[in-house]
């Protein structure tokens, strides 16, 4: 692709697109119409989400008003008890709990929700943000499915800004009021394919959603620029061996949720899939090329060779990558995520400074160039060198992530 291409299709999709959103499906449409335009066949494949429109939510803090944003599929009602702040949710800081709104870092997660459950918090206060920006957002979050699993508990998410004063103020009492219609509703999957002679695959990934907050042009609209750099390079001249299916995945941010949805609906199609290449964040000036490798550690040495031989350098190793490879390795799927992370102070995501000015154009494409010579070669091969098998370790981190186990 051109360098003028790739900045329209930033352009193209700079704007807030949440999974289940109109907008979501506006980009999948484009997404969609881009792969058509490079000759491949291409479909959209929907799944349902859990929906909800919050119609009010409030947070009284010893009596005085917060603003907040009601967290999504949580229920609707009021809850009003003494309030806490608990810095941690081990067994001790737990005892604190009984009876009040937790007032809590970072985001609810499953094991640490249902262990606030249980030990009796009646209501909940996340917060995000940072101190040393000048907005005071605030991310409209949800409590999620999987997280509550049956149980839903009110739920509101404020700047980091507001909670520091709670908690430097030593409040004392919290009132939550939450009403909102849930509903199901749909995201979509993006599929498109390039046939190659036999009739085994490598599926290539990208999620295309956003969070509430971010225009998402880092994460992940450059990822999916990485697939269409791909697709573009790889579709003419002779067949390759191997066949490419590349899968823009939605509602990844809440979730993982568009790969898990192909996964499962394509569970036994997988059996021919010899490789998952997922992409998720490229194309910033500053900051390190990496590769996680869920597959065999032999894996990793070779694409230090690839790379190396390339001049090109990679940080590669084993492990579970929070995007949506895992989902392919968890169905026994070889997997890698490609990624460029950012420095310290030299990008942000989830937040309004997702934007395009965070990439390089001429970056974007070196990271497309790599991931379509490494497709490249995988799918020339006469048999996949990696082996269709997923090591013990990295089940036993897949049951982690995926909150089988603690």
């Amino acid at each position: 692709m051109t360098l003028r291409h790739i900045r329209q299709i930033l352009k193209n999709t700079d704007f807030i697109h949440t999974g289940g959103s109109a907008e979501e499906l506006k980009v999948a449409e484009y997404l969609k119409s881009e792969a058509e335009a490079m000759g491949a066949k291409a479909w959209l494949e929907p799944f349902p989400v859990q929906m909800a429109d919050v119609k009010e939510a409030n947070l009284i803090v010893d009596g005085r008003e917060i603003p907040c944003k009601g967290y999504k599929n949580c229920g609707s009602g009021t809850v009003e008890a003494p309030l806490v702040y608990i810095p941690a949710q081990d067994y001790i800081t737990l005892k604190a709990v009984r009876g009040k709104i937790v007032l809590i870092d970072g985001g609810l997660r499953h094991f640490g929700y249902h262990d606030m459950l249980e030990a009796g918090a009646v209501g909940f206060i996340t917060y995000d943000g940072n101190l040393n920006f000048p907005n005071r957002d605030i991310d409209a979050k949800e409590l999620r499915s999987f997280v509550a699993d049956g149980k839903k508990t009110l739920a509101v998410n404020i700047n980091a800004k507001d909670a520091q004063k709670i908690v430097l103020s030593r409040a004392k009492t919290a009132k939550i009021t939450v009403e909102e219609d849930e509903y199901e509703g749909e995201s979509r999957n993006v599929v498109a394919e390039i046939p190659g002679t036999s009739d085994e695959w490598i599926v290539l990934s990208a999620h295309y959603d956003t969070v509430p907050l971010s225009r998402g042009a880092y994460d992940n609209m450059s990822g999916c620029i990485g697939l269409l750099e791909t697709m573009d390079k790889l579709r003419s001249g002779t067949p390759h061996h191997y066949g490419l299916r590349f899968v823009f995945c939605g509602s990844e941010e809440r979730g993982l949720l568009g790969s898990k949805a192909y996964t499962a609906a394509h569970d036994e199609e997988l059996k021919n899939v010899v490789l998952n290449v997922n992409v998720d964040m490229i194309g910033v000036p500053m900051g390190r090329f990496v590769a996680c490798v869920s597959a065999e550690e032999t894996m990793v040495g070779f694409i230090k060779y690839f790379a190396g031989a390339r001049g090109w350098s990679v940080n590669a190793y084993t492990g579970v990558y929070s995007s949506d490879s895992t989902p392919f390795a968890d169905h026994g799927v070889p997997a890698l995520s490609f990624a460029r992370g950012t420095p310290g102070g030299q990008g942000n995501i989830h937040c309004r400074y997702d934007t395009m000015d965070l990439l390089s154009d001429e970056q974007l494409r070196e990271d497309g160039d790599f991931i379509a010579d490494f497709t490249l070669f995988m799918a020339d091969a006469v048999v996949c060198p990696v082996k269709r098998e997923i090591p013990d370790k990295i089940k036993d981190d897949l049951d982690k992530y995926l909150n089988r186990k603690r």
